[in-house]
C-alpha cells in the first residue's frame, strides 16, 4: 500500500490549526525588536507538520500511545479522529498494558475506550448452591466490599436473584494471553471486559430465550411473595431460593422464621 500523503496534503488547509495553515516568510518582522525567522512552519511538535498528514505515519505514531492519550489525540483534529478512532487501534491500545489476546465484543459507549485500568476487567463467576460474598473473597482472594460495589449490591441476599457475580481482578498476570468479551451487566448496571475461566458467555440464542423465560416467571413470583409477605426484594429472593422456587414453600418458611423470632423475644 502506497503513503497517502499526496493525497491528504491537499487537505492541510481544512486540518491544520489557523496559526499553522501559513508558512511565515524569512525575514518576516513583528515587532522593531524582533529577529528574522527561519522557521517555515511553527508547530508545536515539530517543523515538518505536513508529515502528520499522512495516515500511514500517522498510524505508526498513534498506535505507540496508551488508551488515554490516544483518545487526546483524537480532538486534535479530523484527520487524527479518523485514524485515533479507528476500533483497530482503539483495541490495540485496551490490550497492549495486559498482554491480553483479544477483545470481543462492542461496547454501547464510545467512552468506554478512554480507559483500560484494571478496574475495567472482571471475572464472571456462576453462582451455585452454597456460595457467598464472604466464600468468593476468600476464594479470589479479594474484599467483601469490592464485589458488593462492582455488582451494584446492597445486602447479602442480592446474591440469591442472580445467575452469576462479577469478581475484581487484583492480579493483572489472570489476564495474559487471555480473552475478555465486552458486556453490560444488567445488575451491576455497568460495562465491563469480562473475563471467563472455565468456558464462554452463553451465545446460544434459545437458551438466552429461555433464561429470559425464566427470570420473569421468577419476577412474578417474587413480587407476589414480596406483597403477601410485606418485606423487601432480596427478602423474598431468598425465602424462594431455599425453598427450590416454590412460592408456598417460600411462605411457609418465612411464617416459621417469625414464629421463631417472635418466641425468642419473648423468652
Amino acid at each position: 500500500m502506497g503513503c497517502c500523503c499526496c493525497e491528504d496534503v491537499e487537505d492541510y488547509e481544512a486540518v491544520a490549526p489557523p496559526d499553522l495553515r501559513r508558512p511565515l516568510n524569512p525575514g518576516h518582522h513583528h515587532g522593531p525588536e524582533a529577529q528574522p525567522s527561519t522557521d517555515l512552519v511553527i508547530s508545536p511538535m515539530n517543523s515538518n507538520f505536513s508529515a502528520l498528514l499522512c495516515k500511514d505515519t500517522l498510524r505508526a505514531i498513534l498506535e505507540k500511545l496508551s488508551l488515554a492519550d490516544l483518545a487526546r489525540s483524537a480532538c486534535v483534529c479530523k484527520l487524527w479522529y479518523s485514524v485515533a478512532a479507528d476500533r483497530d487501534m482503539q483495541i490495540k491500545a485496551f490490550i497492549s498494558p495486559w498482554k491480553l489476546r483479544d477483545v470481543v465484543g462492542n461496547p454501547t459507549s464510545a467512552g468506554f475506550w478512554r480507559d483500560n485500568s484494571l478496574s475495567k476487567f472482571a471475572i464472571s463467576h456462576r453462582l451455585s448452591r452454597g456460595d457467598s460474598v464472604a466464600s468468593l473473597a476468600v476464594k479470589y482472594s479479594v474484599q467483601v466490599m469490592d464485589i458488593k460495589r462492582l455488582n451494584n449490591m446492597m445486602s447479602e441476599h442480592g446474591i440469591y436473584s442472580r445467575e452469576r457475580l462479577l469478581i475484581p481482578v487484583r492480579q493483572p498476570d489472570i489476564l495474559i494471553n487471555s480473552v475478555c468479551y465486552i458486556e453490560l451487566d444488567i445488575h451491576a448496571k455497568r460495562e465491563v471486559a469480562v473475563l471467563y475461566l472455565e468456558g464462554g458467555p452463553e451465545r446460544n440464542l434459545n437458551a438466552l430465550l429461555n433464561r429470559l423465560t425464566i427470570e420473569r416467571a421468577k419476577r412474578k413470583v417474587i413480587d407476589s411473595l414480596k406483597r403477601s409477605m410485606h418485606f423487601d426484594d432480596g427478602t423474598a429472593q431468598y425465602y424462594l431460593s431455599i425453598s427450590d422456587g416454590d412460592p408456598r414453600a417460600a411462605l411457609t418458611q418465612f411464617s416459621e422464621d417469625l414464629s421463631w423470632e417472635r418466641q425468642v423475644r419473648q423468652a
